[in-house]
């Protein structure tokens, strides 16, 4: 699986031939979530969480907002722009 970057060391995947909508995992330290991205302005929806903390989840959404273009970039690149928000 691709790692986009690392948001405050929690690691940002796109999984390959993953299914729609748009979304990214997020790991670490055994806590791990979903969030789907809305392309390409948002607004972010958790999906999945297991683990993490309210203010871990806010720090990694912030990230995402920030790189919302990448990981929405990123996603094109492994799914094809026609695949954003099925």
């Amino acid at each position: 699986m691709p790692t986009i970057d690392y948001a405050n060391s929690a690691r940002v995947m796109i999984y390959p031939n993953d299914h729609d909508p748009a979304h990214v995992h997020v790991e670490k330290g055994g806590c791990a979530a979903v969030v789907i991205l809305h392309c390409p302005h948002g607004p972010l929806q958790l999906r999945e969480n297991f683990g993490f903390s309210r203010s871990e989840l806010n720090r990694i959404f912030k990230w995402i907002l920030a790189n919302l273009e990448l990981c929405c970039t990123e996603w094109e690149k492994h799914h094809g722009p026609d695949r954003r928000n099925h």
